[in-house]
């Protein structure tokens, strides 16, 4: 662990040697060498989770005692209307009973979070550091223009789909997505929504691969800041001006020309990944499972908390 804003740290532990880890063959020459399989990485960054402390909007409690709040483990890499069915329920009886049937939503630090992004990327991006990550509950005066409403799981399931064949569109020009088969689709859902790692990856695997020395057509990125929100530009993996990998510092030059790592800290899935690590390590490792590599940048001095 390490002092400062993010004394926590999820149960992952990337060492840089994993960071950098490639192997030769394959094809390609000069630097171009072939990417390691670390399945103890992948299944570190899947058991990630982080202790959630939920509480209901002082302004909506209607019960004559408030309720105690709700705590809950929750996995980084998934979206919280499909964690959050308890919480509901043990809210639900303790607010007008005119407003117990609508819409909840979320609310840290006075920003409504949206539900259609992962919840270690809320994380990583607003929070305070302090654990555990205290999240307001509401059930009236839905931020309409902040947040999309999620009417059911049905919703949920389009929305992680359409990112997922957006980033294969990235990778392969949409050919594994497409070539696979309805139960290949549903067994990628199932195994995301029910946390289930090797029904997950027993499909997503076929769209980690590439050929060997050369990697994708373009990764799959996003980046973050706190005063924008995403940003996602075209990255090769390969720079082939000099025949070697593409890494992360180049990749964030692709999005700040003016970059400077001196005043910024660099966060995915929590991890600060080593900036010569190569990104097609970095896509293949710790994208989360839309397939895409969600990238934190903070300035060093930041707090999400009010002054």
């Amino acid at each position: 662990m390490s002092s400062g804003r993010y004394s926590f740290r999820p149960t992952t532990k990337v060492k840089k040697t994993r960071s950098t880890n490639y192997l030769g063959g394959g094809g390609g020459g000069g630097g171009r060498l072939r990417m390691a399989d670390d399945r103890e990485v992948l299944r570190e960054i899947w058991d990630s989770k982080l202790p959630v402390s939920f509480a209901l909007a002082e302004e909506e409690v209607y019960t004559v005692k408030p309720p105690e709040p709700y705590y809950l483990m929750v996995p980084r890499l998934l979206y919280f209307p499909l964690v959050t069915d308890k919480v509901r329920r043990h809210f639900a009886q303790h607010v007008n009973p005119e407003i117990a049937n609508n819409e909840m939503w979320l609310e840290y630090n006075g920003q409504p979070i949206k539900w259609n992004h992962p919840i270690g990327l809320w994380f990583d991006l607003f929070s305070d550091g302090i654990l555990p990550w205290s999240i307001s509950i509401h059930f009236d005066k839905f931020p309409e223009q902040n947040v999309c409403r999620c009417p059911c799981k049905d919703a949920i399931r389009s929305q992680f789909m359409s990112v997922l064949k957006e980033a294969d569109a990235l990778k392969h020009k949409g050919q594994v997505i497409n070539s696979m088969q309805e139960k290949d689709h549903n067994q990628l859902w199932l195994g995301f929504q029910n946390d289930k790692f090797d029904q997950f990856w027993g499909v997503n695997k076929r769209l980690m691969e590439s050929p060997a020395g050369e990697g994708f057509r373009n990764i799959p990125i996003r980046c973050y800041t706190p005063e924008k929100f995403a940003m996602q530009r075209l990255v090769k993996p390969v720079d082939d001006a000099n025949n070697s990998w593409t890494s992360l510092h180049d990749a964030l030059i692709e999005f700040f020309p003016d970059f400077d790592a001196s005043k910024v800290r660099i966060l995915i899935h929590g991890i600060e990944p080593p900036l010569n690590s190569p990104i097609q390590w970095l896509s293949e490792h710790l994208s989360y499972p839309d397939n895409f590599l969600h990238v934190v940048i903070l300035p060093t001095n930041f707090s999400s908390v009010p002054s």
